[in-house]
Order: structure tokens, then sequence, then C-alpha cells
């Protein structure tokens, strides 16, 4: 079963039965003691990001599972301010960032060297890289990094990218920290739309459990959550990366298919979207403590052009603009 946790107001239960399937972090409970889960629905936001910079397929694949698992690492904290993953390697994607809020703005970009992809992916075909970290990222590290400003102290964990997927690296991660233990699928790819049209949409299911969970602990108890825990992650593998994103495949659809034998229960979804924190006010403020010298560096025709790594956003400044932000 697929139930709903009580206590739903009749405005919720509206928007719940009216969404679409997507753009969501979906919280949910598998009945099981201790075992809590995110299901991650990226449509039109994660179609945004990656249609934006027009990547090759290969990369704009492995940045949307990157912002897939960023929201379903992000949808398991609680923190009040953004929430971010950096991949940094030595092959031929020497970077890739993606972050999201706590109101759910997400945003990212991948930094890659052209003609080294083009000889990485010689001999591999149209479809997806079976292990594409080690082809495509090399050596380098994963980092988790929350940021909830000034007033509270900044928190960073990395670990090696050690694996053939991120899901992989993750695991790798999960596997070193003796407070979590989790398991987690990711999907991205393209649908293709009754119209013809194509978009991109991301997937990630990611299962957690909880340490310590139902009071004092026997040998019998440990052993029946052993197994609770291994059934459910035999469960979660059993499902399929064109189930991850399939778009008429509701997240109740999914978690009943996989879950209903040990019975499952959601709870409100959270809303995400494409979203970036640049404009013109920040841009301004990081040109004001650069150097003027550096600043006559950067002009293009007396005019200063800064593009957000991120949007493609573009932000110009004329001499006069740029003597205004000098004066204030």
């Amino acid at each position: 079963m697929v139930a709903r946790v009580p206590g739903f107001h009749e405005m919720a239960e509206a928007a719940f039965a009216d969404r679409h399937a997507d753009d969501l972090i979906q919280p949910f409970q598998i009945d099981a003691p201790g075992l809590r889960g995110r299901l991650v629905r990226l449509g039109a936001s994660v179609d945004e990001v990656l249609r934006r910079h027009d990547y090759p397929e290969p990369v704009a694949r492995l940045l949307g599972e990157t912002l897939a698992l960023t929201a379903a690492l992000a949808g398991a904290l609680k923190y009040d301010g953004v929430f971010s993953l950096q991949t940094k390697g030595d092959g031929p994607i020497r970077m890739m960032v993606a972050d999201i809020t706590s109101a759910g703005a997400m945003r990212g970009y991948a930094a890659f060297d052209g003609p080294a992809l083009a000889d990485a992916l010689v001999g591999a075909g149209s479809a997806p890289l079976a292990a594409p970290v080690p082809r495509l990222l090399g050596r380098g590290h994963l980092a988790f990094t929350v940021d909830q400003g000034s007033a509270s102290e900044r928190y960073q964990g990395i670990v090696e990218l050690i694996g053939g997927t991120l899901a992989d690296c993750v695991h790798h991660y999960f596997r070193q920290s003796e407070q979590l233990q989790a398991g987690v699928r990711l999907a991205c790819g393209r649908t293709l739309a009754p119209d013809g049209s194509t978009s991109w949409r991301a997937g990630a299911l990611m299962l957690q459990r909880l340490p310590g969970h139902g009071g004092e602990a026997t040998d019998e108890s440990e052993d029946a959550a052993d197994d609770d825990w291994r059934r459910s992650l035999l469960m979660m593998g059993s499902s399929t990366p064109a189930e991850l994103i399939d778009p008429q495949l509701s997240p109740d659809q999914l978690l009943f298919r996989l879950f209903h034998e040990d019975g499952v229960r959601v709870y409100t979804p959270h809303r995400v979207s494409a979203g970036c924190r640049c404009s013109r006010e920040r841009v301004a403020r990081m040109l004001r403590v650069l150097p003027r010298a550096e600043i006559q560096d950067l002009k293009i025709e007396d005019t200063v052009i800064v593009t957000c790594e991120f949007c493609n956003s573009r932000y110009t400044f004329t001499d006069p603009q740029l003597a205004e932000i000098y004066d204030t």
C-alpha cells in the first residue's frame, strides 16, 4: 500500500492530487522500522539548466544525475541556506557543481575539455556509458557542502571518486560514515513528447536506514532489521532508469511498485525549480573588490562583460557604470 500521512490539510491534498509528478522531492517511509527515503523527480527544472549550456550528451547526462543526487541528499538534511555538491577530477569533465537552496532553487554547471572529451568517447557509441566516472571525471574527489551563512559553521564532507558511477561514489562515502547507511539510484535522459520534441529529465531514489531505531536492540531484532534493510535495498535496486524518469509513472505508483509488500507512507513533497542566485548587484559587489588595474584588463571595447557560469546571464558594465561602482 501507499499511505498518505494523516494531517494533510485539504488544500495540501488538492495540490498533491493536481500537481505534475515533476520537480519535487517526495519523502517517504517504509513500514519496516527505521527506513526512510526520498524520491526525486526533475522535469522542467533539469531541462532548463541543461539547455542553457547546450552540453554534449554525456556531459548533460552526468550533470543531470548530479542535480538529482544533490536534491536527494539535501532532502535528508535540515538546513537554512545552500547545499552544494561538487566534483573535481583530472578527466575530460574537470568540474561539476550543483546546488540547491533550502527554498528549492536549483542550479548547476559543468566545465569540460572538448577535445579530451571527444577522445574519451571514441568507440563509446550513443548509449549511456556504463562507468562514466573513471572515463569522464577521472581521479579526483566529490565534495558535499552545507552553507548556512555567517551565523553558522560551514560543514563539508569529501570523498574520493571511487566507483564507476556517481551512485557508486556516494555509496563509498556512506561506507566511510559510521552514522549513515544509505543506498542511491540515479538516472538522467531525454524523453520524447507526443509532439515529437525531446526534453531532459532526471530522477533519484535514496533509501536511508536510521541508526538506533526501535529502542533496546536484541540479536533477534537486529537480525530482523538487517533483513528488512537488505530486502528494501533489493527492491530499490529493481527500479530501472526508465522508471525513475518516466513522466507517465507518478511517484505514488513507483513507490507502490517497489515497496508495496512492506507498506510505504508518503509525506508532503517539497517543490524544486531551476533558479540562479546571480544578479547585477552581486556582480557589482564582486567587481568592487577587484583592483582597478585588473578591471582594465577585463575590458572588451571599453566594456566589462561578466557571464554567469550557472545560467549564462550576461552583465555588462560601461566606464561610467564602473566609476559609479567604485564611488559607492
